[in-house]
């Protein structure tokens, strides 16, 4: 049954004239007619009398225009469904992201996503930096919002935004409660560093920012994530590091967080993709250019973690040193 049969015949229970349903067809009368006869001996019924001067459906043409106008809808559905698709607004696109790309980024790219692309649906995992490159490289996600530039030459990417790192301590460590410390000073104090084979550009940062001030950092243990990092400082006077975003947690877990300066480490933030990235994909980035583009022309910074936050500060708010916090920016 072909379905334009079925609206040659639907535009005939409308017009009930040859010449008037041919007319909006754009068909000849002869091929109206022979659309409905193919029709007919399909269905194995007659719907339509021909009289000499009208034309009516027969009971089993009623009955028949009400389902082949609910098919003609469907189809119709499927069509735009596919097209939408096709063209990258509908969907699924799998985007991968770390904590600060969460609190910075994504909050504002999918309320504009939802507005201009409804039917487009961002599956989220957050995953570490290294992870989610692989993944892209392998197709396991379209987007990645991660630490960055990726190594891989078959990824495309370009930066969002610097995230500052810091420095986290144990209330009682010397550092503690301080405002703000020189990163030269850190020469003088035994770290816990993320393993570079987990997140490379956190662990550059950092030791970039050393070299720069001219030291080097004496790492004591290596660690692989947020988590391993609050344990060890926990039993150990060590000097330990996260991105802003995530000081907010270690603070919560009764650390404190240190901002660092001369020169301040900061690691870049960047979205990647595979150079073929797919119509969906390309819908997202879309989206994620024009956030990105509005919120510089304002002069507008994402929001970074909770407000009135600050940085220098131990858990529950008390400094343990006689200096003011930095607030967060």
């Amino acid at each position: 049954m072909e379905l334009r049969h079925l609206e040659s015949f639907l535009v005939l229970a409308d017009e009930l004239h040859f010449g008037r349903a041919a007319a909006r067809l754009h068909l000849a009368q002869p091929s109206l007619t022979q659309h409905l006869q193919r029709l007919e001996r399909r269905v194995g019924v007659r719907l339509v009398d021909r009289g000499p001067h009208r034309v009516r459906l027969t009971d089993a043409g009623a009955a028949f225009r009400d389902e082949a106008q609910r098919v003609l809808e469907r189809a119709e559905a499927a069509v735009r469904a596919a097209r939408e698709v096709a063209s990258g607004r509908a969907g699924d696109v799998a985007v991968g992201f770390n904590h600060p790309a969460g609190v910075r980024i994504l909050p504002g790219v999918l309320a504009r996503l939802a507005v201009e692309h409804p039917r487009l649906t961002a599956r989220l995992s957050e995953r570490r930096s290294a992870a989610q490159l692989a993944a892209v490289a392998a197709g396991e996600i379209d987007v990645a919002l991660a630490f960055g530039p990726p190594a891989d030459a078959a990824l495309r990417s370009r930066v969002l935004d610097d995230v500052p790192v810091v420095a986290v301590v144990a209330p009682g460590h010397a550092l503690a409660g301080r405002p703000a410390v020189a990163v030269a000073e850190l020469a003088g104090h035994d770290c816990a560093l993320f393993a570079r084979a987990v997140s490379p550009a956190l662990h550059d940062a950092v030791t970039g920012a050393a070299a720069r001030a001219g030291v080097r950092l004496p790492v004591a243990v290596e660690v692989d994530d947020t988590a391993a990092t609050g344990i060890v400082l926990a039993g150990r006077p060590l000097v330990g590091f996260a991105s802003r975003e995530r000081a907010v947690e270690v603070v919560a877990r009764g650390l404190c967080a240190v901002p660092l300066v001369e020169p301040e480490p900061v690691v870049a933030l960047h979205a990647a993709w595979r150079s073929d990235p797919g119509p969906r994909a390309a819908t997202f980035l879309a989206c994620l250019d024009q956030w990105t583009c509005e919120r510089q022309s304002a002069g507008t910074r994402p929001a970074g973690p909770g407000a009135g936050w600050s940085v220098g500060w131990c858990s529950g708010g008390a400094s343990s040193g006689p200096s003011a916090a930095v607030p967060v920016a």
